[in-house]
Protein backbone atom coordinates (compact mmCIF):
# COMPACT_ATOMS: atom_id res chain seq x y z
CA UNK A 1 0.00 0.00 0.00
CA UNK A 2 1.79 3.03 -1.46
CA UNK A 3 0.40 6.63 -0.98
CA UNK A 4 1.32 10.54 -1.03
CA UNK A 5 -1.20 12.28 0.77
CA UNK A 6 -0.58 16.00 1.38
CA UNK A 7 -2.23 16.66 4.31
CA UNK A 8 0.29 18.36 6.90
CA UNK A 9 -1.42 17.11 9.98
CA UNK A 10 -0.55 13.38 8.97
CA UNK A 11 2.26 11.44 9.75
CA UNK A 12 4.64 8.39 9.42
CA UNK A 13 2.61 4.89 10.54
CA UNK A 14 6.17 4.45 11.97
CA UNK A 15 6.08 7.55 13.99
CA UNK A 16 2.17 6.66 14.88
CA UNK A 17 2.56 3.69 16.36
CA UNK A 18 6.02 4.64 18.11
CA UNK A 19 3.68 7.62 19.80
CA UNK A 20 0.92 5.38 19.88
CA UNK A 21 3.80 3.46 22.40
CA UNK A 22 3.04 -0.01 20.57
CA UNK A 23 6.87 -0.23 19.72
CA UNK A 24 9.64 2.11 19.05
CA UNK A 25 9.96 3.72 15.75
CA UNK A 26 12.23 1.07 14.46
CA UNK A 27 10.86 -1.67 16.03
CA UNK A 28 7.37 -0.76 14.09
CA UNK A 29 9.34 -0.36 10.85
CA UNK A 30 9.93 -4.00 11.14
CA UNK A 31 7.08 -4.62 12.23
CA UNK A 32 5.62 -2.79 8.49
CA UNK A 33 7.87 -5.14 6.40
CA UNK A 34 7.13 -8.52 8.27
CA UNK A 35 3.73 -7.52 7.17
CA UNK A 36 1.98 -6.97 10.44
CA UNK A 37 0.64 -3.51 10.08
CA UNK A 38 -2.56 -2.53 8.29
CA UNK A 39 -4.20 0.42 7.64
CA UNK A 40 -8.29 0.43 6.95
CA UNK A 41 -7.81 -3.63 6.32
CA UNK A 42 -5.02 -3.29 3.66
CA UNK A 43 -1.51 -4.48 4.50
CA UNK A 44 1.33 -1.72 4.66
CA UNK A 45 4.64 -2.20 2.01
CA UNK A 46 6.14 1.10 3.65
CA UNK A 47 6.71 2.30 6.66
CA UNK A 48 6.52 6.07 4.90
CA UNK A 49 2.66 5.80 4.31
CA UNK A 50 1.02 8.54 6.22
CA UNK A 51 -2.16 8.21 8.97
CA UNK A 52 -3.93 10.81 10.77
CA UNK A 53 -5.34 8.63 13.21
CA UNK A 54 -8.89 8.62 11.80
CA UNK A 55 -8.15 5.44 9.98
CA UNK A 56 -8.26 2.17 11.78
CA UNK A 57 -4.76 1.18 12.11
CA UNK A 58 -4.31 -2.21 13.26
CA UNK A 59 -1.10 -3.79 14.81
CA UNK A 60 -1.09 -7.93 14.68
CA UNK A 61 -4.93 -8.04 13.80
CA UNK A 62 -5.18 -5.50 17.59
CA UNK A 63 -6.45 -1.67 16.92
CA UNK A 64 -3.90 0.96 17.72
CA UNK A 65 -5.32 4.24 19.70
CA UNK A 66 -4.81 7.40 19.52
CA UNK A 67 -1.60 8.39 20.73
CA UNK A 68 -2.16 9.24 24.62
CA UNK A 69 -0.52 12.51 25.95
CA UNK A 70 3.49 12.41 26.27
CA UNK A 71 4.77 11.11 30.24
CA UNK A 72 8.01 10.56 31.48
CA UNK A 73 9.56 9.17 34.28
CA UNK A 74 12.34 8.42 36.17
CA UNK A 75 13.95 5.19 36.95
CA UNK A 76 16.39 4.10 39.41
CA UNK A 77 18.43 1.10 37.36
CA UNK A 78 20.02 -1.10 39.02
CA UNK A 79 22.85 -3.53 38.31
CA UNK A 80 22.72 -6.65 35.98
CA UNK A 81 19.33 -5.31 34.29
CA UNK A 82 19.43 -5.13 29.82
CA UNK A 83 17.76 -1.88 28.67
CA UNK A 84 16.46 -3.94 25.78
CA UNK A 85 12.36 -5.07 25.77
CA UNK A 86 13.74 -8.66 24.86
CA UNK A 87 17.02 -10.38 25.08
CA UNK A 88 18.19 -12.79 23.12
CA UNK A 89 20.18 -14.20 25.80
CA UNK A 90 17.33 -14.46 28.22
CA UNK A 91 18.95 -11.85 30.74
CA UNK A 92 16.40 -9.75 32.81
CA UNK A 93 15.63 -6.82 31.18
CA UNK A 94 14.79 -3.43 32.63
CA UNK A 95 11.14 -3.31 31.57
CA UNK A 96 10.21 -6.58 32.93
CA UNK A 97 10.58 -5.21 36.27
CA UNK A 98 8.53 -2.04 35.96
CA UNK A 99 4.91 -1.99 38.24
CA UNK A 100 2.42 -3.39 36.22
CA UNK A 101 0.15 -0.56 36.77
CA UNK A 102 2.76 1.48 34.39
CA UNK A 103 1.72 1.48 30.58
CA UNK A 104 4.14 0.27 28.01
CA UNK A 105 7.36 2.72 28.09
CA UNK A 106 10.66 2.85 26.34
CA UNK A 107 14.09 4.16 27.31
CA UNK A 108 15.37 7.53 26.37
CA UNK A 109 18.77 6.24 25.72
CA UNK A 110 20.67 3.45 27.53
CA UNK A 111 22.57 1.79 30.20
CA UNK A 112 24.57 -1.22 29.93
CA UNK A 113 24.17 -4.23 31.92
CA UNK A 114 27.01 -3.40 34.43
CA UNK A 115 25.80 0.72 34.49
CA UNK A 116 23.19 1.88 36.70
CA UNK A 117 21.37 5.29 37.90
CA UNK A 118 19.07 7.42 36.07
CA UNK A 119 17.34 5.85 33.53
CA UNK A 120 14.06 8.12 31.77
CA UNK A 121 11.18 6.26 30.18
CA UNK A 122 8.42 7.80 28.31
CA UNK A 123 5.12 6.10 26.74
CA UNK A 124 6.32 8.34 23.38
CA UNK A 125 8.55 7.31 20.83
CA UNK A 126 8.95 10.80 18.96
CA UNK A 127 10.24 12.02 22.67
CA UNK A 128 12.46 9.43 23.30
CA UNK A 129 14.21 10.54 19.88
CA UNK A 130 14.02 14.05 20.72
CA UNK A 131 15.71 14.05 24.00
CA UNK A 132 18.43 11.44 22.66
CA UNK A 133 19.51 13.90 19.89
CA UNK A 134 22.94 15.79 20.56
CA UNK A 135 21.62 18.69 19.05
CA UNK A 136 18.96 19.06 21.92
CA UNK A 137 21.89 20.09 24.41
CA UNK A 138 21.22 18.16 27.14
CA UNK A 139 24.19 17.03 29.40
CA UNK A 140 24.10 13.53 30.41
CA UNK A 141 26.36 13.65 33.96
CA UNK A 142 28.10 10.26 35.55
CA UNK A 143 30.02 9.28 38.98
CA UNK A 144 32.25 6.88 37.82
CA UNK A 145 34.70 4.71 39.92
CA UNK A 146 37.97 3.57 38.05
CA UNK A 147 41.00 1.75 38.59
CA UNK A 148 44.12 3.10 37.49
CA UNK A 149 46.46 6.07 38.44
CA UNK A 150 45.38 9.58 36.23
CA UNK A 151 46.17 13.17 36.64
CA UNK A 152 43.82 15.92 36.17
CA UNK A 153 45.85 17.09 33.20
CA UNK A 154 45.22 13.89 31.66
CA UNK A 155 41.31 14.01 32.23
CA UNK A 156 41.43 17.78 30.63
CA UNK A 157 42.70 15.92 27.13
CA UNK A 158 38.73 14.82 26.81
CA UNK A 159 37.75 17.75 26.38
CA UNK A 160 38.78 17.27 22.86
CA UNK A 161 37.06 14.50 22.29
CA UNK A 162 38.27 10.78 21.48
CA UNK A 163 38.05 8.60 18.39
CA UNK A 164 35.42 5.88 18.82
CA UNK A 165 34.24 3.77 15.76
CA UNK A 166 36.45 5.97 13.91
CA UNK A 167 34.96 9.62 14.76
CA UNK A 168 35.97 11.79 17.48
CA UNK A 169 33.18 11.94 20.10
CA UNK A 170 32.40 15.05 21.32
CA UNK A 171 33.99 17.21 24.38
CA UNK A 172 33.82 15.11 26.95
CA UNK A 173 34.51 16.79 30.88
CA UNK A 174 35.67 14.84 33.75
CA UNK A 175 36.82 16.00 37.30
CA UNK A 176 38.67 14.00 39.88
CA UNK A 177 36.37 13.93 43.02
CA UNK A 178 38.39 11.48 45.32
CA UNK A 179 41.32 9.37 45.02
CA UNK A 180 41.66 6.07 47.34
CA UNK A 181 44.67 3.72 46.44
CA UNK A 182 45.02 2.62 42.64
CA UNK A 183 40.90 3.80 42.81
CA UNK A 184 39.48 7.29 41.45
CA UNK A 185 35.93 8.35 41.36
CA UNK A 186 35.90 10.92 38.87
CA UNK A 187 32.65 13.04 37.78
CA UNK A 188 31.75 12.86 33.78
CA UNK A 189 29.64 15.13 31.85
CA UNK A 190 28.76 14.30 27.90
CA UNK A 191 26.14 15.48 25.72
CA UNK A 192 26.48 12.23 23.46
CA UNK A 193 25.07 8.89 24.52
CA UNK A 194 27.13 6.90 21.72
CA UNK A 195 27.83 2.88 23.08
CA UNK A 196 29.96 2.72 26.43
CA UNK A 197 31.32 6.27 24.91
CA UNK A 198 32.21 7.01 29.16
CA UNK A 199 33.63 3.77 29.74
CA UNK A 200 36.03 3.83 26.40
CA UNK A 201 36.54 7.22 26.44
CA UNK A 202 38.41 6.88 30.18
CA UNK A 203 39.82 2.78 28.62
CA UNK A 204 41.98 5.81 26.35
CA UNK A 205 43.65 6.89 29.63
CA UNK A 206 44.22 3.10 30.93
CA UNK A 207 41.30 3.47 33.07
CA UNK A 208 39.40 0.97 34.04
CA UNK A 209 35.70 1.84 34.60
CA UNK A 210 34.42 -0.39 38.19
CA UNK A 211 31.23 1.37 38.38
CA UNK A 212 29.27 3.79 36.81
CA UNK A 213 26.45 6.05 38.26
CA UNK A 214 24.80 8.16 35.40
CA UNK A 215 23.02 10.45 38.05
CA UNK A 216 21.33 13.34 35.98
CA UNK A 217 19.87 13.38 32.27
CA UNK A 218 19.34 17.23 31.49
CA UNK A 219 17.68 18.90 34.13
CA UNK A 220 16.16 15.33 35.37
CA UNK A 221 18.21 14.22 38.47
CA UNK A 222 18.38 10.59 40.30
CA UNK A 223 18.74 12.24 43.74
CA UNK A 224 17.52 10.23 46.92
CA UNK A 225 14.99 7.99 44.20
CA UNK A 226 16.09 4.67 45.96
CA UNK A 227 17.05 1.34 43.69
CA UNK A 228 14.47 -0.08 41.60
CA UNK A 229 12.23 2.80 42.49
CA UNK A 230 9.85 4.59 39.18
CA UNK A 231 8.55 7.97 39.71
CA UNK A 232 6.71 9.52 37.59
CA UNK A 233 7.75 13.52 36.58
CA UNK A 234 4.89 15.75 37.19
CA UNK A 235 3.03 16.72 33.95
CA UNK A 236 3.49 20.58 34.96
CA UNK A 237 7.12 20.29 35.68
CA UNK A 238 7.06 17.96 32.16
CA UNK A 239 5.88 21.17 30.03
CA UNK A 240 8.15 23.66 31.81
CA UNK A 241 11.54 21.47 31.42
CA UNK A 242 10.61 20.65 27.97
CA UNK A 243 8.63 22.96 26.84
CA UNK A 244 8.40 22.77 22.63
CA UNK A 245 10.04 19.77 22.82
CA UNK A 246 7.04 18.19 23.79
CA UNK A 247 5.16 16.13 20.66
CA UNK A 248 1.88 18.12 19.81
CA UNK A 249 -1.72 16.11 20.64
CA UNK A 250 -4.72 16.40 18.98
Amino acid sequence: MNAKPQNTDKMRIAKYIARAGVASRREAERLIEAGRVSVNAIVLTTPAFLVDGSENIRVDGEMVGAPPAPRLWRYHKPLGLITSHKDEQDRPTVFERLPDTMPRVISVGRLDLNSEGLLLLTNDGTLARTLELPKTGWTRRYRVRAWGRVTQNQLDRLKKGVMLDGRRSGPIEAKIESVKGDNAWIEVRLKEGRNREVRRALESLNLKVNRLIRISYGPFILGNLARGAVDEVRPKQLREQLGGMLPKTK
